[in-house]
């Protein structure tokens, strides 16, 4: 009973939706009040037709490149701070840096977005080069953007199962004469790494299903020439029709349940296969 409240706006705002959307990807919206089905032809149009799959296509390996970017860069730069902050060097200003640390993951999306914009405009910011306007440049610079905003939560992740890790081995490494690197990657990593595994699922699962900041930065428009398109730009584009293309509902929905069942895949076969073994090791 008490958890009702919270189930009922879930199952409304969430499943709903979700299930909808599902619903409506296996038939094609007419001018008339019922609508036909047509099975998977919506699917096959988005895997087949030539345009449209081409644009699917590229909107996903972006989408892979994007999230690798995060895990390659996001992940050790949370690691790297989340062992400054529990070395014992900060210990008199160790809350101020990690209140400074986090404080780029409460902005707004639409902040960030202007003021690295601002930063590195070619024409008045601090970059000669326009790494937005440049194919090989721009998507990796939206995704460093999204790392400089986002490393704090992979790094509180991370200070929260340093800090977990008991005082009995430290002590224990440093009798023994172990230095702080040695504690550090014989002692305290390999306790710590099942975060990891969590860290890089919850990363997957945020980055397949971003869309904030590319659109703050460019709006629906995946410029310069869809190099910056994400399956959440790819999505909004086609179900509500931006920047010359036409809305398409059912298209739309198709494309939405990719991303769902792109999402679901994964993590389940993460839980199935990997956390579950880590629990059963842990007992």
């Amino acid at each position: 009973m008490f958890v009702l409240p919270a189930l009922a706006v879930y199952l409304v705002f969430a499943v709903l939706p979700l299930a909808t959307s599902i619903v409506m990807s296996f038939f094609q919206t007419s001018g008339t009040s019922s609508d036909t089905f047509v099975g998977l032809a919506n699917y096959e149009r988005l895997f087949t037709h030539p345009t449209i799959s081409g644009r699917f296509w590229n909107a996903l390996l972006n989408n892979m490149q994007y999230f690798a970017i995060h895990l390659i860069v996001e992940v050790p730069m949370g690691l790297l701070l989340a062992a400054l902050l529990t070395s014992g060097k900060l210990a008199r200003s160790e809350g101020i840096y990690r209140t400074l640390l986090f404080i780029p993951a409460t902005l707004s999306v639409v902040i960030v977005g202007f003021v690295w914009r601002l930063i590195i405009n070619p024409l008045w910011g601090l970059v000669g080069f326009p790494l937005l306007g440049t194919e090989s440049t721009a998507l990796t610079t939206i995704s460093l953007m999204s790392v400089w905003q986002y490393f704090g939560i992979p790094m509180v992740f991370l200070y929260s199962a340093l800090l977990a890790v008991p005082n009995e081995l430290v002590e224990a490494a440093n009798i023994d004469g172990a230095g702080g690197w040695t504690t550090f990657w014989k002692i305290k990593f390999p306790l710590i790494a099942p975060q990891f595994g969590l860290i890089a699922i919850l990363t997957y699962i945020w980055t397949f299903n971003g869309f904030d900041l590319v659109f703050a930065l460019n709006g629906s428009a995946p410029g310069p020439n869809y190099s910056t398109d994400i399956l959440g730009t790819y999505f909004y584009r086609t179900f509500f029709g931006s920047s010359g293309q036409l809305a398409d509902l059912d298209l739309g929905a198709a494309v939405a349940t990719i991303i769902f069942l792109t999402v679901l895949l994964v993590t389940a076969a993460y839980f199935w296969l990997i956390q579950r073994r880590l629990k059963s090791y842990s007992v």
